[in-house]
């Protein structure tokens, strides 16, 4: 199992989330993919997005459903500038791949919003590390885990 899903199944057991990782046939780069693949609806994908917040990194996990509005987002943490970051940012602030970012198992906590879309659905799915990794999770374990603020983001 590659070293990033490795943290992130730790950080799972680390939080008592009974998901377990589910290695997909192919990659997920975009919910639609990992949605196909789940048999699930789009807006039950929780993506995890990472923005440059004036030079912080920011992860907003939103729906699949859903397009980040950087001007609100910006808005709501009080930064000058909100901007998607590049995968050299999102790699060091991570330690994992665009198309597989997991909303932990970071080497530093980073500040996250979390879509209160994703509510609607009993069960979301999110990227666990690598592309071809998600897990399964509640809206309520999401916020839990990732310490992350109920925000609107569309």
């Amino acid at each position: 199992m590659h070293p990033n899903v490795v943290r992130v199944q730790e950080a799972l057991r680390a939080h008592a989330v009974t998901g377990e990782v589910v290695v997909l046939d192919e990659a997920a780069p975009t919910a639609a993919t990992a949605a196909a693949q789940l048999g699930c609806e789009v807006g039950a994908i929780a993506n995890s997005l990472i923005f440059d917040a004036d030079g912080a990194p920011l992860l907003v996990l939103t729906s699949g459903a859903h397009r980040v509005n950087t001007d609100l987002i910006a808005r709501l943490v009080g930064a000058a500038k909100v901007r998607r970051a590049t995968p050299e940012f999102v790699r060091e602030h991570t330690g994992q791949p665009i198309g597989g970012v997991a909303p932990i198992g970071h080497p530093a906590p980073v500040r996250t919003l979390v879509d209160t879309w994703l509510s609607k659905h009993h069960v979301v799915w999110a990227a666990a590390g690598h592309p071809h990794t998600v897990f399964p999770a509640s809206y309520d374990e999401l916020l839990r885990i990732t310490g992350g603020t109920p925000a609107e983001v569309e």
